[in-house]
């Protein structure tokens, strides 16, 4: 089947992140651009993955957040739509340059508008579950492979 060329509004939702602060100490991982913060007791997304991409700061590194999770004010996150592929997703926003989409004069910023604008090509949801899942263990092969190296070293 022949894979179509998109904007990413048509295959993923995106959310902004929210302080924090008013919240409780639990289990509820939040996530900035820098990764792991703290845990809190309440979640953005109880039961949906997402991918998560710099709003500001480090809009180039985008990483994939496992629900329930909450996010800072300083990171969107995009959870793909019906019919879309969270691992193929994470593919597309680690090939697309983001820095190239920087709206700021000072800090790298994105916004929804430029996210949602963005094109790609996709395939097909079996395609997709496929490609998404041989990357998927690639970068676990790699991540284990990491994990020798540093524990070799140590």
């Amino acid at each position: 089947m022949a894979w179509e060329q998109r904007k990413l509004e048509q295959i993923k939702d995106v959310g902004s992140g929210r302080d924090y602060k008013h919240l409780s100490e639990g289990d509820i991982p939040v996530y900035g651009t820098g990764g792991y913060m703290l845990s809190v007791n309440e979640a953005l997304s109880w039961k949906e993955d997402a991918i998560g991409i710099g709003r500001k700061g480090t809009i180039d590194k985008p990483y994939i957040l496992r629900a329930p999770f909450w996010t800072v004010d300083t990171l969107f996150y995009a959870i793909p739509k019906k019919e879309q592929d969270l691992d193929f997703l994470y593919c597309i926003f680690q090939n697309i340059d983001w820095k190239k989409k920087d709206e700021s004069t000072g800090v790298p910023s994105l916004s929804k508008t430029v996210i949602n604008k963005t094109y790609c090509m996709t395939p097909n949801y079996d395609e997709q579950k496929k490609i998404g899942c041989f990357f998927s263990k690639i970068d676990n092969i790699i991540t284990l492979q990491q994990r020798k190296y540093i524990f070799q070293i140590t």
